[in-house]
């Protein structure tokens, strides 16, 4: 049984049509629904499930119902979780034992009617734990797998024929989506021999690469610096941190030298090792860690979306180990950065606080001395935000930042976590004024959040009008007739020389299919040379917005090129 689990403010569905042959039948009254507050489980049930697996997500879900104080359960049958379903008769049967123990157990139970399609939309909570995959029965990931488990007979494995393997098909989206405009523009490719995981093509990897470029330059004014740490760990790691009980599930999980390991979902905990491997004075406070590592988090197939969820990312990730008197004044400069790089772009975002959750670490005075301190920085950099009540980590309050895509859907990016728990949980000490040994508090923090995540929102935002900057292709040479390729291939030279993204169409196609060519890869700048431009020596520049000047000298085009690119206009 593979199991998707959102808490969620609200879940509206309406059956649409029946799409097999077993279905429930069900009163018009009954065919739309809009449920608040609630617990929502999308249920695949696979082949060998029986009502005693039934029985164990229901238990889960209800003890994790429990700690968030909910009521309200929603059974939503979702064979889009696997390939390995079984019978709807079967499955069926499986569904109403859930039902039946949820409601056994006090619950709410809200049933979406079996075998229909259906349309629904979701507002989900923002705290961590707000969406989580489950796996039971032959789906359960096992937390260690034997050495035996791992061997593989070569003599009876096949080859693989690559030839029959394609790219994920996007056949069907909104132009605006960013896997359209992606593969229209050659930036990405997903794969299905690596799902969930991004295939960065060309251009696509400009865009990355700038992003991260820019935000390395910031971060060095901003006095970090920047380290890396393996991708595979002792679970001993996590055992520590207190995480394994929240994401083992969601982790790719391995067995060498008879020691259990994972490849790791977060950074914290390793970050965390790099501190504790020397001694620090209150005089090296703050401690400002930056890591880009590729993390890994096994997603179930059903909840993979774009860039938007995969299964591997890269976060902008940094850690603060700050002395009490430094948290107010870090907690403003990180505030400034998120301010900073979402104005460059444009993107407008919302700001929400979460709170102590009913399951937190700590002490209670403690958490709301540190969720005052998260709001107080907040006004101070004059940011609204509302309180989401208990939707905090587990180890400290937060500041979320959610920004639309196209679709007006919020997808979580930026975030500021302040964490008074792990520093006692790893035994993290400074030597303070007083000569003593003091516990240092850890911001946890990223600007973009996933880069793939924040290369969706903002391909989707600038409708792949990328500015030049970060533009993979800024200037593309176009002839108008075959007499005039040298005197292009001159100007395309000296482009490439100056270190300009370009490119060259001295092909006998058609002008205006050039230049509407040129148009559909949102290029920035189009130069057009023909004879009259060869003559004077000059070049013609037609914008992404149709503007065209004329006579302008490639000198002139450079200078003006170089400066907007500077100034990251």
């Amino acid at each position: 049984m593979q199991i998707l689990q959102f808490d969620v403010n609200s879940i509206e569905y309406e059956l649409v049509k029946p799409e097999v042959k077993i279905y429930e039948k069900v009163d018009e009254s009954e065919k739309k629904k809009v449920i608040e507050d609630a617990l929502v489980l999308f249920v695949s049930v696979e082949k060998g499930d029986t009502p005693e697996i039934a029985k164990k997500a229901i238990d889960d879900a209800s003890a994790f119902m429990a700690t968030l104080k909910r009521k309200r359960l929603v059974i939503y049958p979702y064979a889009h979780l696997s390939n390995n379903l079984e019978s709807p008769q079967l499955a069926f049967e499986i569904l109403q034992h859930m039902r039946n123990f949820a409601a056994d157990k006090g619950l709410e139970v809200f049933s979406s009617a079996f075998g229909w399609n259906k349309r629904w939309t979701l507002a989900i909570k923002g705290h961590p734990m707000a969406e989580q995959s489950k796996r039971y029965g032959s789906s359960a990931i096992k937390p260690a797998p034997g050495p035996a488990e791992q061997k593989i007979d070569a003599s009876r494995s096949k080859p693989v024929d690559l030839s029959i393997v394609r790219k994920s098909d996007w056949s069907g989206l909104p132009d605006s989506d960013h896997r359209t405009i992606g593969e229209r523009l050659n930036l990405y490719s997903f794969q299905e021999i690596s799902p969930g995981m991004v295939y960065w093509h060309n251009n696509g990897y400009i865009v990355f690469k700038e992003l991260m470029k820019y935000i390395r330059e910031r971060l060095d004014e901003y006095g970090y610096q920047e380290i890396a740490t393996p991708a595979l760990a002792s679970l001993a790691l996590w055992h520590v941190s207190g995480h394994i009980d929240k994401y083992r599930d969601d982790m790719f999980l391995f067995e060498t030298d008879s020691q259990a390991m994972g490849l790791k979902p977060m950074n914290c905990p390793s970050t965390i090792m790099v501190y504790k491997s020397k001694r620090w004075s209150y005089r090296e406070l703050p401690v400002r860690l930056a890591d880009f590592d590729k993390l890994y988090r096994n997603e179930i197939s059903g909840a993979l979306s774009g860039l938007f969820r995969v299964r591997e990312f890269i976060q902008d990730d940094a850690h603060l180990f700050v002395t009490e008197a430094q948290v107010q004044d870090e907690l403003i400069k990180i505030l400034m950065l998120v301010k900073e790089l979402y104005g460059k772009f444009g993107m407008e975002y919302k700001a929400k606080v979460s709170t102590m959750p009913d399951n937190h670490l700590g002490d209670d005075k403690l958490w709301e001395k540190a969720t005052e301190a998260l709001k107080l920085a907040l006004t101070t950099n004059g940011m609204k935000f509302e309180v989401k009540d208990k939707e905090g980590a587990f180890y400290g309050p937060k500041i979320d930042f959610d920004v639309k895509d196209s679709m007006g859907r919020e997808w979580q990016c930026a975030t500021v976590q302040l964490d008074y728990q792990l520093p006692q949980r790893f035994g993290l000490e400074y030597t303070g004024e007083d000569g003593k040994q003091h516990a240092p508090v850890i911001i946890h923090r990223v600007i973009y959040g996933s880069i793939e995540r924040f290369i969706g929102v903002l391909t989707e935002h600038l409708h792949g009008k990328f500015p030049a900057w970060l533009s993979p292709v800024q200037v593309r040479v176009i002839t108008i007739s075959e007499q005039t390729n040298d005197y292009a291939q001159s100007i395309y030279k000296k482009l490439k020389e100056k270190h300009f993204r370009a490119e060259i169409d001295v092909s006998d196609r058609t002008l205006e299919y050039k230049v509407r060519d040129a148009k559909m890869m949102e290029i920035n700048y189009t130069i057009i040379v023909g004879k009259k431009e060869q003559e004077s020596g000059t070049i013609s520049i037609r914008g992404r917005d149709n503007k065209q000047r004329m006579g302008v000298t490639l000198d002139d085009f450079a200078r003006e090129l170089e400066e907007e690119v500077r100034l990251r206009k």
